[in-house]
């Protein structure tokens, strides 16, 4: 658990980094130091035990000869080595000291030198004469030539001091080694850090441009690692606020755009419905024109009411504040409803109005909106057609029940088809004033509507050929 005080303190990234990796790379290097020293006296020592082992042997293959045992003392005492001969009970055979004069071993140790066995390596503060300095010393167990019984031990000695100097020696080496590595470490931890910290300042400018509002940033990565992976996911990130902004000012100009229709629309039935009311209050108009006026101001109220309502109905439908009544209707129930309560208009535009056979089709949906549905794909077709044919059609496929809208109009380009479906957008602006469709909504609320059912709805459309609408709706799901 990292301490509070710790926590709290203000310490720059960069100098976060340095100390970390830094402190992994003391951390690395003493616990090296430490397992080589330690490593380094354990081999000295064994390679001393071999050594006065074999020493040992050769005392006990010279068959304890007191002329060979003094050539081989001399030899030894050269290696500062000292050899002790004792009988079974510990007492001093060779060389010549007082029969008083025994060995530093207790019970335990004589009894594995009985049983054959010998022992390895020991450490005391001063050696067998009682001098006081610390030596090694090995146990090796002889045994009688003829009875093969145990006939005593030879004790070989040997001071440790030249261990120590060993280790001194390796102690000072490895120092200057952890001396120039930690400097070198230093230099490294410096390096990675001013590099780490260098990728997440780059990161931290481009922030704080995107923060005033500059969205065009993208940072080169190559997904090495998390910061990688954080510079990929900030590209997306802006990428993302950039399409944001541009449809919110994209939207910003539509309903700009929109106010503005919807303000001239407006105005010109209130300046209609407002002169005929002061020809009225004021008894301009004749009495046999007072009828046409007062049926004049009504039609005029309704465009404005259809307005409203076209723009609440969008709303509502968008924060899916409606509820749909869904169940199987008769396609062609609904179909011959609409075309007989559109049969003026399709008559005053000059079109003709083609329905498909669709007896047995049905279609699960809500019957008002579904009404809605067709009623606005149809106005947007007599809005964009003169002189042609609308077309309805309808048949069953593996998805669920098709239906298409098709007319011979003006068509449109690949890019009008990508916005038709936006709130406001019109793709011909000399036929916003038609009476089929001012409001620049009835293909949005559609869009709405269909996926509000479930269903899916695509397009298609080439310039002075035409466009056809085909919406599928899913089968009821049992």
């Amino acid at each position: 658990m990292i301490p509070k005080r710790l926590t709290k303190m203000k310490l720059p990234y960069f100098f976060q980094q340095f100390l970390g990796f830094l402190a992994v790379i003391i951390l690395l290097m003493t616990v090296t130091v430490f397992s080589l020293v330690l490593f380094g006296r354990r081999t000295a020592l064994n390679a001393t035990e071999n050594r006065l082992f074999t020493y040992a042997e050769s005392v006990v293959n010279e068959d304890l000869d007191p002329t060979q045992l003094d050539t081989i003392r001399r030899v030894l005492i050269a290696q500062e080595v000292s050899f002790f001969v004792f009988d079974d009970d510990g007492a001093i055979v060779y060389p010549d000291l007082p029969r008083n004069f025994r060995a530093n071993i207790d019970d335990e140790q004589l009894n594995q030198l009985e049983s054959g066995e010998r022992i390895a390596l020991k450490t005391h503060h001063e050696d067998l004469l009682g001098n006081p300095r610390e030596t090694t010393l090995v146990y090796l167990p002889y045994f009688s030539e003829n009875t093969e019984e145990f006939a005593g031990f030879i004790t070989v000695s040997a001071p440790i001091s030249h261990i120590n100097r060993q280790m001194e020696e390796l102690k000072g080496n490895l120092f200057s080694a952890f001396l120039i590595s930690a400097v070198v470490a230093i230099l490294m931890s410096l390096v990675f850090a001013h590099y780490q910290v260098k990728r997440v300042n780059r990161l931290r400018k481009a922030a704080h441009k995107v923060a005033e509002g500059e969205y065009t940033i993208q940072l080169e990565h190559n997904e090495r690692d998390e910061i990688d992976y954080l510079t990929r996911d900030f590209n997306r990130m802006v990428i993302a606020l950039k399409e944001s902004q541009d449809e919110v000012i994209k939207q910003e100009e539509r309903r700009k755009s929109f106010m503005q229709d919807a303000a001239h629309e407006m105005r010109t039935p209130l300046t209609t419905i407002n002169g005929l009311l002061e020809g009225l209050e004021h008894n301009v108009i004749p009495e046999s024109q007072r009828l046409r006026s007062i049926k004049l101001m009504r039609k005029e109220t309704r465009r404005l009411i259809r307005l409203v309502n076209e723009n609440m109905d969008y709303e509502n439908i968008r924060s899916n504040r409606i509820i749909l009544t869904k169940h199987s209707i008769p396609l062609s129930e609904i179909v011959e409803e609409i075309s007989e309560q559109m049969k003026d208009i399709v008559k005053e535009s000059s079109n003709e109005l083609i329905i498909g056979e669709m007896d047995d089709i049905h279609v699960y949906a809500d019957y008002d909106r579904l009404k809605q549905i067709l009623v606005n794909l149809i106005k947007n077709a007599l809005q964009f057609t003169k002189n042609g044919t609308i077309q309805i059609a309808s048949q069953y496929t593996s998805e669920g029940t098709e239906i298409t809208v098709s007319d011979t109009g003006i068509g449109m380009t690949d890019a009008q088809m990508e916005n038709i479906f936006e709130r406001y957008y019109k793709a011909d602006l000399s036929r916003t004033k038609t009476k089929f469709g001012e409001s620049g909504l009835g293909l949005a609320i559609v869009q709405q509507l269909v996926h509000l059912h479930g269903a899916k709805i695509t397009v298609e459309s080439e310039v002075d050929k035409g466009t056809t609408f085909k919406i599928v709706f899913p089968e009821k799901i049992s």
